[in-house]
């Protein structure tokens, strides 16, 4: 479980691709290392991975077809960089809401509008997306906790607005129109509309 709080971008610096398999290291810091083990979690642009490998600090993930399938990492290459965040342990200050790393598939930049010291995205998702989504609920992008500004339910868009220092920490402020994001949807929701669903068609 994370809170989608990223802790900073870090550098690809190996790739290996076969078909259907995808092995990668990323260059973390110290602080970031500090104490972390083989089999841990790390949310790698919004994907939960387990690192497989540890050289100083360097980690290696493993993602399979399913992930490549519905997930951007298979646009990984050597120097891209990647937001992350290690796993909450007991006692950890959520500062964002409860992400899982469990993505929904992925949604495209419709609308850049940048001032000063804010920037608003638009983005498109699925048409089956928007109703498990609320204006001011939560969503994750790239494994960001982020709160949707507005929701368009007849154009299955929603905007999010970016501080700078949200900026700064993801690659979200780099997007351009066209690019694509890492979504997950609020679980709690995703249940909750799921079951009232299910309750009511049952009904005679």
């Amino acid at each position: 479980m994370y809170s989608g709080i990223t802790q900073g971008l870090f550098e690809v610096t190996e790739v290996e691709r076969k078909e259907g398999y995808l092995r990668y290291t990323v260059q973390f810091d110290q602080a970031f290392c500090r104490n972390i083990k083989i089999g841990a979690s790390v949310n790698i642009d919004g994907v939960c991975q387990t690192i497989v490998a540890i050289n100083d600090v360097h980690l290696t993930f493993e993602a399979m077809a399913q992930t490549l399938a519905v997930t951007t990492l298979n646009s990984l290459d050597v120097g891209t960089r990647v937001s992350a965040e290690r796993s909450l342990r007991v006692g950890d200050e959520n500062g964002g809401h409860e992400v899982a790393g469990h993505v929904r598939g992925v949604a495209a930049l419709l609308r850049r509008e940048a001032t000063d010291n804010n920037l608003r995205l638009t983005f498109a998702l699925e048409s089956d997306w928007i109703k498990y989504i609320n204006d001011k609920g939560f969503i994750a992008l790239d494994g960001s906790s982020l709160t949707v500004a507005e929701v368009d339910r007849d154009a299955a868009t929603i905007s999010v607005c970016l501080i700078p220092e949200t900026c700064r920490l993801t690659n979200l402020g780099d997007k351009q129109v066209g690019d694509k994001v890492n979504v997950e949807l609020d679980h709690r929701t995703v249940t909750i509309v799921e079951t009232v669903e299910r309750v009511l068609k049952d009904r005679p």
